[in-house]
């Protein structure tokens, strides 16, 4: 078996910006996505939306769709930004964007900017999860929501990887897996209130015809999917 080299976030993003779907392009995703949409707000109207970990802008989208009154977008990538800023450039006529980059421990926003934040598989691209809960905690308003996502631990129990090709070869993100105990904990700490937790599953009917995968994959779930509250 070739082996995988794993890179750092902004290495493997640097390589795979050019070639990365605006959307939900794999069975994963797909289930991440419905599980964090039926978690989303419906109406937004009125309401400063932050996507963090944004790449090429997907939740910023759904965000706009449901009548966000401003969206702003950080990623540690220049490369992902850039995609970002074309694929969203008919929003960005209607609705005040920002795209701004940042790291997810760090984010550049002043404090209690967004009415609600979202970060949709990218906190496991930061080694330590307590750094990131408190950025996410800090840019939102009291009472707000943080809606986060990542790819479930049982994943990396069974040895998946955040893979893709380049250039013609295959490589992974470097990816740590934060347990439930460790969001729990962390939450503990900030005052964050778990409103929800979803485990979304496959559906198989997202799985191509022919697709090569771990046939585990359709027993376990996929995604772990947080609701959390910033206290009033």
């Amino acid at each position: 078996m070739l082996h995988t080299p794993i890179l750092d976030p902004a290495e493997a993003y640097a390589l795979w910006a050019p070639h990365y779907p605006a959307h939900a392009h794999n069975p994963v995703m797909q289930a991440e996505e419905r599980a964090m949409l039926s978690l989303l707000p419906q109406d937004l109207s009125g309401r400063n939306v932050l996507d963090a970990g944004c790449g090429t802008g997907r939740y910023m989208r759904h965000a706009i769709q449901r009548g966000a009154a401003r969206v702003s977008g950080v990623d540690l990538s220049r490369d992902m930004l850039a995609r970002a800023a074309g694929e969203l450039r008919g929003e960005r006529r209607r609705v005040p964007m920002e795209l701004m980059q940042g790291r997810l421990d760090a984010l550049p926003l002043a404090d209690a900017w967004a009415d609600l934040t979202v970060c949709g598989l990218a906190v496991g691209h930061v080694e330590q999860l307590e750094p990131v809960l408190a950025e996410l905690c800090r840019v939102t308003q009291p009472g707000g929501m943080v809606l986060c996502s990542d790819v479930h631990p049982i994943g990396h129990a069974l040895g998946w990887l955040r893979d893709f090709k380049a250039e013609g070869r295959r490589y992974a993100v470097r990816h740590t897996a934060h347990l439930y105990s460790h969001w729990h904990a962390a939450c503990a700490a900030l005052g964050l209130e778990i409103g929800g937790v979803l485990e979304p599953m496959l559906d198989p009917a997202d799985i191509p015809a022919g697709a090569h995968f771990d046939p585990a994959a359709l027993e376990v779930p996929v995604a772990l999917v947080f609701q959390l509250w910033r206290r009033p």
